[in-house]
This record gives C-alpha cells, sequence and structure tokens, in this order.
C-alpha cells in the first residue's frame, strides 16, 4: 500500500504545514461532521468523491479513493459514485476518472 502523504496533494500538505493551527480546526471539523453523519463509512466515501467528481477536484481523489477502497468500495462502486453526478454536473465529473482508477489499481 502507499504511503498515505504521498496520496494528498501538495497544496493540501503546505496547509497542514504552514497553518498547523488551521489544519487541525479543519480536522476537527471535518471529523465531528463524519461523527454526526448517519451514512456508513463506505457509503459517506462514496459520496465525497461524487462530490469532488462534481467541483473537478482532482487532486482530492487518490486519498479519497483509498479512504472508499479501505471502507470496502469496489472499482465499480468508485467509478459509479463518480459517474453518478453526470445528470446533474455534465461531463465534467469524467475529468477526475482517470485519477480514481489510477489510485484504486496501484494502491
Amino acid at each position: 500500500m502507499s504511503d498515505q502523504s504521498s496520496l494528498i496533494s501538495n497544496a493540501f500538505q503546505t496547509f497542514m504545514t504552514e497553518a498547523p493551527q488551521h489544519a487541525q480546526a479543519w480536522g476537527t471539523m471535518v471529523q465531528n461532521l463524519a461523527n454526526a453523519s448517519a451514512l456508513d463509512k463506505k457509503t459517506a466515501a462514496l459520496a465525497y468523491l461524487a462530490v469532488l467528481a462534481a467541483l473537478q477536484l482532482e487532486s482530492g481523489i487518490p486519498f479519497h479513493v483509498q479512504t472508499a477502497k479501505q471502507s470496502g468500495a469496489s472499482r465499480e462502486e468508485i467509478i459509479s459514485a463518480i459517474l453518478i453526478g453526470l445528470p446533474a454536473a455534465g461531463h465534467r465529473v469524467t475529468q477526475v476518472l482517470p485519477a480514481a482508477i489510477a489510485a484504486y489499481d496501484t494502491l
């Protein structure tokens, strides 16, 4: 399995290094939101991938594919989560598909 830090974008690594108090506050908020969710971890991870795809936030895809895979998501489920936004967001969601497949296949 890949080193988790290699899956984190340079921008987010810089955020954590250069603004550690902000990063800690961000991490606490993210964890609190996850704890408040009624979704199981796999469903939440797949939904998050769908949002990243709709927003074309490719830099977060490798890390969150790893999270989904560790939560039990199959390759097909990850592809489906990314493509579920096609009707609402359009073809733009396909832009992150290569990164997602590469991340899944190498983890």
